[in-house]
């Protein structure tokens, strides 16, 4: 396993969840007394870990149609329009 790549992915990942809707999502459902919070903890991670695999699954299978550093360029972007639209709006 290489440390540095865990480390890196573990970072940007925990950074980008971080105030997302869906940890608001996962706090409103702790919110409820009347729901295990063990529960709501594994479904969470349940459903990060799909959506992850999912992500992994599709940067691989997009990495044998097209170049990385293709998908290195769109993916950076992407995420600068994504920044621009968020501070400019209103």
């Amino acid at each position: 396993m290489d440390v540095k790549v865990i480390t890196m992915v573990f970072m940007a990942v925990f950074v980008a969840e971080l105030g997302d809707k869906t940890q608001l999502a996962t706090m409103l459902f702790a919110a409820d007394k009347a729901v295990s919070k063990w529960a709501v903890f594994a479904g969470a991670s349940l459903a990060l870990i799909l959506a992850s695999g999912l992500g992994v699954l599709a940067g691989s299978l997009l990495s044998n149609v097209v170049s990385e550093r293709a998908l290195s360029l769109v993916a950076g972007v992407g995420f600068i329009v994504i920044g621009c639209w968020t501070l400019l709006r209103p």
